[in-house]
């Protein structure tokens, strides 16, 4: 008899975690319900508390970063086109004075 390969959603996966650690559903239960090994349980909660951290990550602060980010490249920017005409000015006056 073949098993066949069973995908869940992300939502299915933290509603079966949600279910054990909240509710308290007995986790032999939830797996013959859900058709997983107890390991598949752990390794979902394992992957849920180690990501949690971004589901709590204060959006704002990124926003406030990203556009931190955007004005610094843009100053780089600028500072690199000066730099660029001051080193072409610099060839042009060395060329004209016959230094090389």
């Amino acid at each position: 008899m073949e098993r066949k390969k069973r995908r869940f959603t992300a939502e299915q996966k933290v509603g079966y975690v949600r279910r054990h650690l909240v509710e308290k559903v007995v986790l032999s239960d939830l797996c013959d319900e859900a058709g997983i090994q107890p390991s598949q349980y752990y390794r979902w909660q394992r992957a849920l508390f180690e990501n949690g951290e971004a589901a709590l990550s204060d959006k704002r602060g990124q926003k406030a970063c990203d556009r931190q980010i955007a004005e610094l490249e843009a100053k780089l920017a600028t500072k690199n086109e000066v730099m660029s005409e001051l080193l072409e000015a610099h060839v042009a006056l060395k060329k004209s004075l016959g230094v090389s």
